[in-house]
């Protein structure tokens, strides 16, 4: 502390995936993740359309009392997106999964929170082609006060969001 101000240390790493490499490794490191958490996963995401090795962690999690919840736009810059990330909610929801539809602009956040202690952001949304087909970089932080920082952000953002109900859900037009 010098001057009355204080460093934090925080252990981080700058993950980077894309075509070049045989290895998808920020997809690894969300699966890896999603499968270890013990109490929460918070997710933030435009575009959700997981492969199915994510898909199974999420569901399988939410199945094993998990709290996760993923927040997702109410609308999207893109209709063809949008109905595709909508064609997994259904299935989320019988899984237990609370999704949330941010409703106050357009939610381009790429976020995940898990147990207080682990959390990323970066370019990274749930999809297939951030995955497995697109440049994507990533800052994993493996400490308290970042993940609880981002845990506030998205306990925030949900205060703006709808609450999905697989009865309602399931009774749309």
């Amino acid at each position: 502390s010098q001057n009355g101000t204080t460093s934090e240390s925080i252990f981080s790493q700058t993950i980077i995936s894309g075509p070049d490499s045989s290895w998808a490794s920020i997809m690894q490191c969300y699966f890896s993740t999603i499968t270890s958490a013990l109490n929460h996963i918070y997710i933030v995401t435009p575009y959700f359309t997981p492969n199915e090795s994510i898909l199974n962690a999420i569901k399988t999690a939410a199945l094993s009392s998990i709290d996760v919840r993923i927040m997702l736009p109410e609308t999207s810059d893109s209709k063809i997106s949008h109905y595709s990330t909508m064609s997994y909610v259904g299935e989320l929801l019988e899984a237990g999964v609370k999704i949330y539809r941010y409703r106050k602009g357009f939610l381009h956040s790429k976020l995940m929170v898990s147990d207080d202690e682990f959390s990323t952001i970066g370019s990274t949304n749930v999809d297939f082609r951030s995955f497995e087909h697109n440049f994507e970089v990533n800052a994993f932080m493996y400490d308290s006060a970042s993940a609880l920082k981002l845990k506030e952000v998205f306990l925030s953002d949900q205060k703006d969001a709808e609450l999905l109900h697989l009865k309602s859900w399931s009774l749309r037009p």
